[in-house]
């Protein structure tokens, strides 16, 4: 199942040239492991159409989760990442993607079914 790495990170006022050295590297770490930017702010067209702006939005498409799990703990990927942490805060979240014939109205009765009084 295909798995999403997502971040959420707020630049400070003034880039750390270990932040760019780390976005001169960061893709070739993932790309051995099947992954492949999807969004990658700052500067990209969007608009936050609830609450407030949380920070610049990165999104990395793996083929499932082990991909991703394997690229975080790689010896690249573990290299570089100080570069952004000590320089850059934010979070980062790894979600498995639904499947193809995923229906929201079936995850909606689970919910009413199981919050029904009397259960």
């Amino acid at each position: 199942m295909t798995a999403y790495v997502i971040a959420v990170l707020r630049p400070t006022a003034t880039v750390h040239p270990d932040v760019v050295t780390y976005i001169e590297r960061v893709q070739s770490t993932f790309e051995p492991f099947g992954g492949r930017f999807l969004v990658h702010g700052p500067g990209r067209p969007g608009e936050w159409v609830e609450g407030e702006r949380l920070g610049d939005i990165v999104m990395v498409e793996f083929p499932d989760l082990a991909a991703a799990h394997a690229w975080y703990a790689s010896p690249a990927y573990q290299e570089i990442l100080p570069l952004r942490t000590e320089h850059m805060p934010g979070e980062l979240v790894f979600l498995e993607g639904v499947p193809a014939a995923y229906d929201a109205t079936r995850t909606a009765a689970a919910i009413r079914s199981a919050t029904a009084p009397g259960n």
